[in-house]
């Protein structure tokens, strides 16, 4: 098929649109369509990379000119010019790991052992007196965070608080916290308040300090005890806040040790509503047999034995 009989329907548009007797003249807006891409084959021969795509090899040993050539880059004579030297080889003589040797036990728990800040209630007390952080609202990592009552970059895996100056707490406090020793318990519930601890990571911490993640519920938290953060007016009165969209959401404990601490009612653990009464925060052990109930295993085994004196023949 020619290249006169493919341009014809185009021509006749052309000639309609511009109303002129001349069979082949076209419309300019028609113009861009008609023109052919044509590409030289030469361009196959000007392929490359990108400038910095890759590092060219240095060619050792291709005469003087190349600035590696004769020696290689490697010198004159020695065992560094003729070979390769081992590792840590000094000499032939006896090696320093030898006669040195690291000596004693390398605790291999210290990377997976949880990095927190320690907060304790006389420090935590002197912010509050200063006007730091108000006490009538719950405190979290991002209040102890944007106060600089704990530093930001030491917090790793949370803030664990303990119980040093806790005859200054006088009043109630709300803390939600990482861990808290049981002392530093004792001490805040005595004056109305309450502790909560939850998990955290390090990630978590630092998405908590930069507002993209609650620094108190998750999906595991208890729905109907979920601890809000209250904003009051100027006369005093609750007021209502919008619920917000997080960015991120809090994770949960994944490993046992961390699941069974939260789970424990004396460490005031925010998953210690899954506990039932009668049970215990482990995962691994079972709660004893309360006195004088009947063990499962054997009552299964007399109803077996009942059954089968019932399917008797003879």
């Amino acid at each position: 098929m020619s290249a006169k009989l493919r341009l014809q329907p185009l021509l006749r548009v052309s000639n309609l649109l511009s109303h002129q007797s001349q069979s082949y003249q076209i419309s300019p807006f028609l113009v861009p369509f008609l023109h052919t891409q044509y590409r030289a084959a030469s361009i196959l021969s000007a392929l490359s990379d990108n400038p910095g795509a890759y590092n060219k090899k240095i060619r050792r040993g291709r005469g003087p000119s190349s600035g590696k050539g004769k020696t290689s880059g490697r010198g004159h004579k020695g065992q560094k010019a003729h070979g390769k030297v081992p590792r840590g080889f000094i000499g032939g003589q006896t090696p320093d790991h030898i006669i040195n040797p690291i000596r004693g036990i390398e605790n291999r728990n210290t990377n997976f052992s949880a990095n927190m800040a320690l907060l304790n209630l006389d420090h935590l007390h002197e912010w509050i007196a200063q006007g730091r952080i108000n006490p009538s609202h719950p405190i979290t990592i991002k209040e102890l965070g944007d106060s600089r009552c704990v530093n930001p970059r030491k917090m790793g895996d949370g803030i664990k608080l303990l119980a040093r100056g806790s005859e200054k707490i006088t009043f109630p406090i709300n803390i939600v916290v990482a861990r808290a020793s049981s002392a530093a318990i004792a001490a805040i519930e005595a004056a109305g308040g309450s502790v909560t601890t939850r998990y955290y990571t390090p990630s978590s911490v630092i998405r908590i300090l930069q507002g993209k993640t609650d620094p108190i519920n998750s999906l595991l938290s208890q729905p109907s005890t979920r601890l809000q953060m209250p904003k009051f007016t100027s006369n005093g009165i609750v007021k209502p806040e919008p619920k917000k969209v997080w960015q991120n959401r809090l994770p949960d404990p994944a490993g046992r040790k961390a699941i069974e601490y939260y789970r424990d009612p004396a460490h005031r653990g925010y998953l210690s509503y899954q506990v039932t009464e009668g049970q215990g925060p482990s995962l691994f052990f079972k709660a004893p047999r309360p006195a004088g109930a009947p063990s499962p295993n054997k009552s299964d085994k007399s109803k077996r034995a009942v059954a089968a004196a019932a399917n008797r023949l003879w």
